[in-house]
């Protein structure tokens, strides 16, 4: 089998789709408790990358002083059970990492978390894999002579392995069979190739005849292990601290979704918190930012004429604020746009929005480009935590935006990060929008329940409107929130704080509002620890 290189070529083809292919998983893997941010995925890519050099240099250095492939597909036997089991076990190393940095680091709490996380999971398993191309080329070079074409051959065949890892899980496994099975799949491809060797050199190699036996059987055992990790993880889910929620991956988000006696959540992505809710009886939870959003077409001057009113929202999510703009606006026409088609498809199945609604499957900036209608209201409701779209936050995205504002259109953006410190990232796209609206009025206003809500128009009517459309509205459930939002909201602050498609670095401003949030949070939980120990902290935490 070696002599013909065949299986040696395929080895290092299989190594390189599944080293892609769990590169892909981490970031799934990492999403709920870190988010799916540019950080993230540069501490992913940074790590494997350590990996990956590490078992270089491993690999060279092992195959040279003994070049047995034996040794080469015993690491790959381990580097394939250990990848296994990540569905099984990750979730729980990572929440205990998460909460134990926690209560160590002082700031980039992202950071540390992510990279501590992705070390403990990825390093070794994707170091293991980091020896095969160094030992291959140990194992199929003849002579000098041929040199440059065999780690030809080896790299050109890695790369290939590579793309294929790539686009593999991310269009067929994970959205089909989910993450946990996407790890198993490519776990056993990995094992298969060293059962096949452990048979193989059982039956060509009699000297060695008991050892290549016992090779086989760990191999079948870890094999079964690695088949069970596959039925077992789906059972405890990602979300393992909530018994309640359904869960469901796309090819954009790992859903969440839950239930109450009167209410459905939808979380994407996180470890707390929800992104959408709605109440089972289809009534307006009072507090919520939605509710204040809805006084936003008040200030057109479509609602003040009695005129039709147009509404886009970017960021459909599951649908809340579109439903109730058809509930409660009578000569309406909403449209949403959403990048995942599993969330419209939960919004119209779980979440009660009505048909009426017109969705688009769309990035939300690709949308307002190419569209040529113009709204009298626009929500941009795009940005989740950390997760905040760059593109969608520039001078450039919000100058498209207001290009397709009819004449008395308002545009309303829910900020949904609780900061308003000097160069948090509140303030740089409250500034980012003045900047744009510079000739028209702005308003900020913060939501009960957290979110600050930003009113911007190319006009100064806004309030003149609201108080003017508000009497026809009295019976309805936001309608004491346009007093609310008429003597409490202030005028956005304008400054220098500019965000362009050039230089947006929401991630990095995201994750101080993080941090702070964090350490607010479980700052209670420091001290327990400090004064009593892990033992008070943990009966605390699982209470």
């Amino acid at each position: 089998m070696l002599q013909k290189k065949w299986f040696l070529y395929l080895t290092e083809f299989f190594a390189g789709m599944s080293l892609m292919a769990v590169e892909i998983g981490a970031s799934r893997l990492l999403a709920p408790y870190f988010s799916s941010s540019q950080i993230v995925w540069t501490i992913i890519i940074g790590t494997i990358m350590i990996a990956m050099a590490l078992g270089n240099l491993w690999g060279g250095k092992a195959a040279d002083k003994n070049p047995d492939p034996t040794r080469l597909y015993i690491r790959l036997a381990i580097a394939a059970l250990w990848i296994g089991l990540i569905p099984l076990v990750g979730k729980f190393v990572i929440a205990g990492i998460a909460l134990v940095m926690a209560l160590i680091v002082t700031q980039n709490y992202l950071v540390w978390a992510a990279f501590v996380s992705c070390a403990v999971l990825f390093v070794f398993p994707l170091m293991l894999l980091g020896t095969v191309t160094p030992s291959l080329v140990r194992y199929t070079m003849n002579n000098i002579d041929n040199a440059g074409r065999t780690v030809g051959i080896m790299e050109a065949l890695n790369t290939i392995g590579s793309i294929i890892g790539t686009f593999t899980p991310t269009f067929i496994t994970i959205p089909t069979i989910g993450t946990s099975l996407t790890f198993v799949v490519f776990a056993s491809i990995l094992l298969m190739l060293s059962l096949l060797y452990f048979i193989s050199a059982l039956k060509e190699n009699h000297d060695k005849k008991k050892e290549h036996l016992k090779n086989v059987i760990k191999a079948a055992v870890c094999f079964v292990l690695i088949i069970a990790s596959g039925f077992i993880a789906p059972l405890t889910g990602f979300a393992f601290w909530d018994s309640s929620l359904r869960e469901d991956e796309s090819i954009y988000n790992y859903l969440q979704v839950s239930e109450t006696d009167t209410h459905v959540y939808l979380s994407t992505n996180v470890l707390i918190g929800i992104q959408s809710l709605c109440r089972k009886d289809g009534q307006m939870d009072r507090g919520f930012y939605y509710g204040y959003a809805l006084v936003g077409p008040l200030m057109t001057d479509a609602v003040r004429r009695g005129e039709h009113l147009d509404v886009l929202i970017l960021g459909t999510g599951s649908g809340t604020y579109a439903t109730h703009c058809v509930s409660y606006f009578d000569d309406v026409t909403v449209e949403g746009v959403e990048i995942d088609q599993k969330i419209i498809d939960l919004a119209y199945s779980d979440f009660m929005m009505p048909e009426e609604v017109i969705s688009h499957t769309e990035d939300g900036r690709a949308f307002i480009d190419r569209t040529d209608k113009k709204y009298d209201l626009i929500l941009v409701d795009a940005y989740q935590d950390i997760t905040i779209p760059f593109h969608m936050s520039s001078v450039e995205f919000f100058t498209s935006v207001k290009n397709h504002l009819t004449e008395g259109g308002v545009m309303v953006v829910n900020m949904n990060m609780q900061s308003d410190k000097p160069g948090s990232i509140n303030q740089y796209l409250t500034e980012t929008i003045t900047h744009v609206f510079a000739d028209g009025d702005a308003f900020s206003y913060q939501c009960p329940n957290g979110n600050r809500l930003l009113f911007v128009a190319d006009h100064d009517r806004m309030k003149d409107n609201l108080v003017q459309s508000r009497s026809q509205f009295w019976n309805k459930p936001f309608y004491d929130y346009t007093f609310s939002i008429y003597n409490n909201a202030q005028p956005a602050t304008k400054g220098d704080h500019i965000l362009t498609d050039d230089k947006a670095p929401v991630e990095l401003l995201g994750m101080r509002v993080i941090d702070d949030y964090i350490f607010e949070e479980i700052n209670y939980y420091k001290q327990l620890f400090k004064e009593e120990g892990f033992k008070s902290l943990f009966e605390q935490i699982t209470k």
